[in-house]
């Protein structure tokens, strides 16, 4: 590891040094943007004449060229389905464009699509799923899809719920656009997975620094991008369909989804997708998991219009889950407890069914966005948005003589959000924006139950005034920003006295960062980015008194809890070449306050079973760690890969360490590319393994131990067949190839059983 680390470095020294040596060291930056909506291009050819230099633009339209003389340049522009553009330029030091293509009319194999969604430009590190790699993932959750991006792990609750983290940070640490709408449910609890279809995503992205400046408080662990295709501004219609086949809890999934643009009327667009998925019980190795079925349905859709100047969008999206919860996670007595903590697994062995019993969650989200934006002069943009959410959550406990249909925890929560932004880009060095976000929450908590509710009613309001600019010149980008945020909330609930108890909060802070990225060279660019961010006590860990019945746990917060305030430090070292591609991002978040769940020696019984008692917690900690990804092709057929990411992290009060950060893991890979049939038609196939270390970093106190280190091999394969104009793509993937028993120490679940043994996917795209 030492070896190909120091060969990794000379590469980078002998690059810089030779960049150094060349009088030709001019740079021509740029970014290429339609004309009627100024929305980034993706894919289009640049190219220098004189210099036979040139460039292909990046996801957010962006492009950079090297190594350019001083002197007269012509530079051309192409894209299909827009006009040429020419133009001259006297370079005599480093220049900086904007690009604006005009659309001409052109038939097309397909559906010409504009985006409406802007891309993310941050000085911090993103990573991106998309193509077929997305492809290849669907049937998956969302948790599970993020885990191929370095420095992304899960947090679970059985095999079923998993929610993202991003370098040993989760829940209302971690934001999720969902269509650019910051997704609010009751996502404070570790069996709360996001509400998010993952058909809906042509693309997923994650910023692994704080983004507090740009979303607010709950952006201090990143920001997670859920973007569905944009909407064509062209007539035609295009569309996929998606059927998936899983052998563990023998479950399908499936998806259709249709993308269009109206002939008569030009800048109207349209898409409609819908999703269903079905599961019955799961199986470990060794045995089966009662009562872990799943179901789910799923619709969403959007309609918008732009032309030159206007753009509008109205979309909507409906989830609906039921979930069943592992039965034995939920013991009657003290000593079934210990039991099966002891022996570390069920005792019964179930047989299997469809069938979802008590206890289980039932999860039913609907957002609809609104969204418009206007061009003014000299590339300028006024944008509003406001979004209408509601999220209705119940949990079912297994009553003993009681009614079972009757829910133990009913939640609604209603959020609203409006969003204002003024951003501004000329072709000079300058670009930024300004903007207003206002937040309303109301959660009540729906009588009938029976027991005192675990979260109390409450409301909140959030107010944030935000200002970020960047600087471009050359390889350099240099971006800054300030935001200010108040925060009000009010709540109320009858405590374990019987005494109705009200009370009122409020939270307010700045936030900055300052963040710059440099271009070492044609094939090295250095980020770095330095932010403080901030994040005011969840209702959970304020408020819980109770049964938590997803986490069969007892939860104690405490209202005297204050806001969390951290300064993270993020360095990201990228290497590109047509051969070798190589990521490295090393942190350090410092966390004064910072809040967690932390395991006791207590145990909870009553009529209604024996639970563990985990109470929230405030200390100051430490987190520092790094990831890592490269990508080496050895031959036009062979691909090899490896990621990894190491997470340390320690309660410096009490120089201990915290419950619940991903022990170290790498995943290496080994691909194969070859072509088959007449057609010639692009085939695939993979074997990779996944590491995981075991988390030798303990608390002084936990229920059972950290699980053994583990080792998983899967196995994958893809191929594809031309049908005229439409295309089927097949894939065939094998998670735990060789049915290993092991536990994860990021499951909850972990005290009473194992995780998931073999599961076979079969998986058919049809693309239309």
């Amino acid at each position: 590891m030492i070896k190909q680390i120091s060969l990794l470095f000379s590469i980078l020294f002998i690059s810089t040094n030779a960049i150094g040596q060349d009088y030709c060291n001019l740079v021509v930056r740029g970014k290429v943007v339609h004309e009627e909506n100024n929305e980034p291009i993706m894919g289009a050819y640049i190219w220098l004449l004189e210099s036979e230099t040139g460039a292909v633009t990046d996801n957010q339209g962006n492009f950079r060229i090297q190594k350019i003389c001083p002197g007269e340049h012509t530079i051309r522009v192409q894209y299909l389905g827009h006009r040429e553009f020419v133009e001259k330029l006297n370079i005599k030091s480093n220049t900086n464009l904007t690009i604006r293509m005009l659309a001409k009319d052109v038939q097309l194999e397909g559906v010409d699509i504009h985006g409406h969604e802007d891309a993310l430009l941050t000085t911090n590190t993103i990573s991106g799923i998309y193509g077929e790699e997305l492809r290849n993932s669907r049937g998956q959750n969302l948790g599970e899809t993020l885990r191929k991006i370095p420095g992304v792990t899960t947090f679970s609750s059985g095999s079923s719920i998993q929610k993202p983290v991003i370098h040993g940070l989760h829940s209302n640490r971690i934001l999720i656009l969902n269509n650019g709408v910051r997704l609010e449910g009751q996502q404070w609890g570790a069996d709360h997975a996001p509400e998010i279809d993952p058909f809906v995503a042509r693309e997923i992205s994650v910023v692994k620094g704080a983004e507090t400046v740009r979303f607010g408080p709950d952006a201090m662990g990143g920001v997670i991008l859920v973007n569905p295709a944009p909407l064509p501004v062209k007539g035609g219609q295009s569309g996929e369909v998606d059927l998936i086949g899983f052998s563990n809890g023998r479950g399908i999934n499936g998806s259709v989804g249709i993308l269009g643009g109206s002939h008569k009327v030009k800048g109207l667009g349209y898409w409609i997708q819908g999703s269903s998925k079905i599961a019955g019980n799961l199986q470990t190795p060794d045995y089966m998991l009662d009562n872990t079925g799943v179901r789910e349905l799923n619709f969403s859709g959007a309609l918008g219009f732009s032309n030159s100047r206007l753009g509008t969008e109205a979309y909507f999206s409906h989830f609906q889950a039921s979930i069943g919860i592992l039965t034995d996670s939920h013991t009657g007595n003290l000593s079934d407890l210990e039991s099966i903590i002891e022996n570390s697994r069920p005792f019964r062995n179930p047989e299997f069914t469809y069938a979802i019993q008590n206890p289980q969650l039932r999860v039913d989200h609907q957002l609809l966005k609104l969204k418009g934006h206007y061009h003014l002069a000299k590339g300028a943009k006024l944008n509003l948005q406001y979004a209408f959410q509601r999220n209705h959550r119940q949990e079912f406990d297994r009553r003993r003589g009681e009614r079972n249909d009757r829910p133990a925890l009913d939640l609604v929560l209603f959020t609203n959000t409006l969003d204002f932004s003024y951003n501004h880009q000329t072709r000079k060095n300058w670009n930024g924006s300004i903007g207003v976000q206002l937040i309303q929450q109301a959660n009540s908590n729906i009588p009938g139950t029976g027991v005192i509710p675990l979260i109390p009613n409450y409301d909140m309001l959030n107010v944030g005034v935000f200002a970020i600019e960047k600087f471009t010149s050359g390889p350099l980008e240099i971006e800054g920003g300030l935001r200010y945020d108040f925060r009000h909330i009010e709540a109320a609930r009858i405590n374990r006295g019987g005494i109705l108890q009200q009370d009122r909060f409020n939270f307010n802070n700045f936030t900055a960062f300052l963040g710059a990225m440099y271009a070492i060279s044609r094939n090295i660019t250095f980020n770095t980015n330095l932010g403080t961010a901030w994040r005011p006590p969840s209702i959970n860990e304020q408020f819980s008194q109770g049964l938590h019945h997803g986490l069969a746990a007892i939860e104690i917060g405490n209202p005297d809890f204050v806001s969390e305030q951290s300064l993270k430090w993020m360095n990201t070292l990228s290497y590109s070449h047509s051969k070798l591609n190589v990521e490295f991002t090393g942190y350090a978040n410092i966390i004064n306050n910072y809040i967690y769940l932390n395991p006791t020696e207590d145990r909870f019984v009553s009529l209604r079973g024996t639970f563990n008692v985990f109470e929230y917690l405030q200390t100051d900690a430490f987190f520092m760690g790094g990831d890592l990804s490269a990508i080496l092709t050895i031959s036009s057929n062979w691909e090899l890969f490896s990621r990894g990411s190491v997470v340390r992290a320690e309660n410096t009060k009490e120089n201990s360490f915290l419950p619940f950060i991903p022990s170290d893991r790498l995943e290496t890979g080994l691909s194969y590319n070859f072509l088959t049939g007449i057609s010639k038609n692009k085939s695939r196939i993979s074997l990779s393994n996944l590491a995981v270390a075991q988390q030798t970093r303990e608390p002084d106190f936990d229920l059972a131990p950290a699980p053994p280190a583990y080792m998983l091999w899967n196995l994958g394969i893809q191929t594809s067949f031309k049908m005229g104009e439409d295309k089927l793509n097949i894939g065939l993937q094998v998670t735990n190839l060789f049915n290993e028993t092991y536990k994860d120490y990021m499951n909850r679940f972990r005290y009473f059983s194992h995780e998931l043994g073999r599961n076979i996917f079969l998986k058919l795209n049809y693309e239309f």
